[in-house]
Formats: C-alpha cells, sequence, structure tokens
C-alpha cells in the first residue's frame, strides 16, 4: 500500500493529465448517449480500458525498487503485447462515418477525446519502458528499439483494424496469427497496403512521439516520472 501511495504521489501531474483527459472522454460519451439516444460509441470504453493497460504495467515496474532483469524482458513483451491498443483508438475515427450527420461535430469530438487519452497513455507508457530497459540495458540503443517499438506497434494496429486481431490472441491462436503475419512479410507486394498501411501509422506516432518528448524536454519538470 505505501509503495502504491508513493507511486501516486511520485506521478501526481502525469495520473492527473490521464485523468482529466479520460474524464472528459467519458463526459462526451456520456452527452452523445444523451442527444443521440444511442449507445454505439460505447466500444471506445473498452478500448480506452485495453489502452490503460500497458500504461499500468509501465507504472507497475516503476514502483518496483528491485527488478531483474529476466522479470524485466518478461513484463516487457507483455507491455508490447498490448501496447497497439493505446494508439489503435485512432482508427477509431473510420466509424464517425456512420455517425448522425446533425450531430457529427460531436461524433468526432467523441472519438477524438478517446483517441486524445490513448496516444497521451501510448506516449507516457513509452518514456516509462525507456527509463526502466535504460536502468538494466545500459549498452542497448534506446533510440533504435523505440523506432522498433512505434514500428511494431503500426503493424499491430494493422493486424488489429485490418485482420481483426486482439492482444489474447498472441496465447489464445498463435499459430493462425503467426501464419497470417508470415505471409505479409515474406509476401510484401501482395500485402502492399499492410505495409503502407504500417509505415504511414508508424510515421504518424513517430512525429508525435518527437513532439510530446521535445515538449517534456522543454519543460522538464511538468511530468514527475517522465
Amino acid at each position: 500500500m505505501e509503495t502504491i501511495k508513493t507511486l501516486i504521489q511520485s506521478k501526481f501531474k502525469t495520473l492527473s493529465l490521464v485523468t482529466v483527459a479520460l474524464a472528459f472522454s467519458i463526459i462526451t460519451l456520456m452527452v452523445r448517449i444523451k442527444l443521440n439516444k444511442s449507445f454505439f460509441y460505447l466500444f471506445l470504453v473498452w478500448n480506452v480500458f485495453l489502452a490503460i493497460i500497458p500504461y499500468s504495467i509501465t507504472m507497475y515496474l516503476s514502483s518496483k525498487i528491485a527488478i531483474n532483469k529476466l522479470k524485466l524482458v518478461l513484463w516487457f513483451f507483455a507491455w508490447l503485447a498490448f501496447l497497439p491498443n493505446a494508439p489503435y483508438i485512432v482508427t477509431d475515427l473510420i466509424h464517425i462515418r456512420v455517425g448522425n450527420d446533425s450531430l457529427l461535430w460531436l461524433d468526432v469530438l467523441v472519438v477524438l477525446s478517446f483517441t486524445l487519452t490513448g496516444l497521451l497513455l501510448f506516449y507516457l507508457s513509452i518514456l516509462d519502458m525507456q527509463k526502466l530497459i535504460a536502468s538494466k540495458f545500459k549498452r542497448l540503443p534506446i533510440t533504435t528499439l523505440t523506432l522498433l517499438i512505434i514500428f511494431l506497434c503500426g503493424f499491430g494496429v494493422y493486424l488489429g483494424r485490418f485482420l481483426r486481431y486482439n492482444s489474447w490472441e498472441i496465447i489464445s491462436n498463435p499459430q493462425v496469427l503467426i501464419s497470417d503475419v508470415f505471409h505479409i512479410l515474406l509476401s510484401p507486394f501482395q500485402n502492399s497496403d499492410a505495409w503502407l498501411f504500417t509505415l504511414g501509422f508508424s510515421g504518424f506516432l513517430l512525429i508525435g512521439y518527437w513532439i510530446f518528448k521535445n515538449l517534456i524536454n522543454f519543460h522538464p519538470h511538468n511530468l514527475e516520472g517522465n
């Protein structure tokens, strides 16, 4: 309990930002449900819950005073499996096309607010994981690893949005998932849409990461623990 209390205190401003973003997202969704008499966008609550998981993992790991390298590596792969769920919310913008034209602006606001929350969780979690890895693997090129992580997230979002895979299927249905991944890797020209989306979306996430990290570097004391 004391460890959790200390962790919350050390990341108070960061958690405040996440809480405000999440609260605004929920409020806009409730307003949308009230005005449209529709629960269509309720799935965004589940999506943002999945986006919270990787950030919860890095918060938990940050609270551990001593964690060995093997445990960190195992946690890293679990974290990486769930990480694409955070930027995945960006692709929920495609659902706007089936919305009510009279309140289209509200649909845009709802989805964008959840998107903002997902991206905030995504970048905060990456920065936390960078610190954790750098503390245990001092010779590992963190910048290169970050680029690889962002690229894999772009690919993971493609698998989730277009092939309808989710993080759990790494364990529950690995054979089919691995088969599809190898098919995309070995037949790049037949799967040009997969590579185009992955590169484009990864580029979008990379630019966002660069902006986010530079903003924090300009004001290093604004976010404790990052």
